[in-house]
């Protein structure tokens, strides 16, 4: 074990990352995320409901500052992309071609950086935002291009984002700045970010001089983060416990089979803890300006969940994929959703949308085998999921011992449980370490169960089916 540098020795922050065992650029990215509470409460006291243009600028430089804390001169990979999306929207205005040619720009420039920069670890570079920054900037154009539309031919998710002018270019930088959401997100629409600015999201009181007042929007943001601090923590100790390393080790092979299972389960849920308490430390950082104003709910009271990334119940609470689908990384799968998949209808085929979704979010994601292989187990586990459920949930046998027996109940809990809480690891072996040779070793000593499990499914299905299907009543004649 190495021994901890002196304070001083490659700054501060390098120091710090040491004596508690993390990475240098995880720390850089969770002070960077905490740096948007101050910057929070300025803009409360001094920009709140004043000059547009003011916020916009504040935005735009407190973003600049935080992508040169953190990446330095790596910085003008994302002014560039600004930059050569706006003159394209400028230049082609709200066509289809504008779309095409912001898609494979921001998409082309996104995979270079992937491929200039990759290791075979996951690595904390400018192609983090960078690919935040992606999405943001393929919706933006998605936006204008709907903007241009009749109102007739919008869904209603469309109404809502579509935007009738292009944004200036200090409006698209703040937006794409906006230090609540730059590193990691959340995903919003720029239509949400004008309604914020121009004080149309929320109707505040206003103070005697006219100025609107911020909303009650502090303590909720400070709760939401805290939240997220105690999934860094349960993080953090948890892969002392079980780590990559650990799992590629060959003491972790002499583990028997079932606890095994378990520690695998065990380090799949604390690498997704990972990636919620940033989300929920951002998501505190965006209620705290208020942008994730949301409306109110029954009682009158203030929703705040606007741009919430995860859904900790039903997260935690979770006995199927479809679970962990609905509930970890909202923002982009809404993105994926509203941007992707709803736009692929002339495949006239949900499950050729659903292909061709995962196949971007693989590509999105980066080079690396490990992300196209996660995203097809993803896809072959919900194939079964959704195959399977109608059949069990229309057996009478089954329906009727679920009502009247808690033990069942609490047995097929327990079942649906383990098996979430087992192939959700599984499923994250290639997401989390990436290269062939890394997850392929760890997928040997489970002996590629899941594979087995869920790519024998199709064969196996009509048998399965016909075992749970009550047979028909035989038909009476007189």
């Amino acid at each position: 074990m190495g021994s901890v540098p002196e304070a001083g020795s490659g700054g501060p922050v390098v120091w710090f990352a040491h004596l508690v065992g993390a990475p240098p650029d995880a720390v850089y990215l969770i002070l960077s995320l905490v740096f948007g509470f101050p910057l929070a409460l300025i803009h409360r006291k001094t920009l709140y409901g004043k000059c547009p243009k003011k916020q916009h600028y504040y935005f735009a430089l407190c973003g600049l500052l935080i992508a040169l804390f953190n990446y330095g001169w790596s910085t003008i990979n994302p002014i560039a992309a600004i930059l050569a999306t706006y003159f394209i929207l400028k230049i082609l205005g709200g066509t289809s071609n504008a779309v095409i040619v912001t898609f494979v720009f921001n998409m082309t420039y996104l995979l270079y950086g992937y491929y200039t920069t990759a290791t075979e670890e996951y690595d904390i570079k400018w192609t983090m935002p960078q690919c935040v920054l992606t999405l943001r900037l393929i919706g933006l154009a998605f936006d204008v291009s709907d903007g241009q539309k009749k109102e007739d031919r919008l869904s209603e998710s469309q109404k809502k984002t579509a935007l009738r002018e292009q944004p200036s270019l200090l409006e698209t930088a703040a937006f794409c700045f906006f230090p609540g959401s730059f590193l990691i997100g959340p995903q919003f629409s720029m239509r949400r970010y004008l309604d914020y600015v121009n004080g149309k999201l929320i109707d505040t009181e206003s103070d005697s001089e006219g100025n609107r007042k911020p909303p009650d929007s502090w303590q909720p943001g400070i709760n939401r983060a805290l939240v997220g601090f105690i999934y860094l923590a349960a993080y953090q100790f948890g892969t002392m416990y079980v780590s990559d390393q650990y799992l590629l080790s060959p003491e972790f092979e002499k583990v028997g089979f079932i606890k095994r299972c378990f520690l695998l389960g065990l380090w799949g849920r604390c690498n997704l803890y990972k990636y919620i308490s940033c989300w929920l430390i951002t998501e505190g950082v965006c209620i705290a300006f208020g942008l994730t104003y949301n409306g109110k709910d029954e009682k009158g009271v203030d929703k705040w969940n606007g741009c919430a990334n995860v859904n900790l119940i039903t997260f935690e609470n979770a006995t199927e994929f479809n679970h962990y689908i609905m509930s970890f990384n909202i923002n982009t799968n809404h993105w994926c959703l509203e941007y992707i998949y709803k736009r692929l209808r002339f495949l006239g085929s949900k499950l050729y949308s659903q292909l061709v979704t995962l196949l971007f979010l693989s590509i999105w994601h980066g080079l690396h085998s490990g992300y196209y292989l996660c995203f097809f187990m993803e896809f072959i586990i919900m194939y079964l999921e959704k195959d399977l459920k109608p059949v069990l949930v229309k057996n009478e046998k089954l329906k009727n011992l679920l009502q009247e027996s808690f033990l069942f109940r609490a047995i097929i809990w327990s079942i649906l449980k383990v098996y979430t809480f087992v192939f959700m690891g599984y499923s994250l072996i290639p997401f989390v370490l990436l290269s062939y040779s890394r997850y392929i070793k760890v997928y040997s000593s489970f002996y590629f169960m899941g594979h087995v499990i869920f790519l024998s499914y199709p064969l196996v299905a009509p048998y399965i089916k016909k075992f749970l299907r009550p047979p028909r009543e035989r038909q009476h004649t007189d």
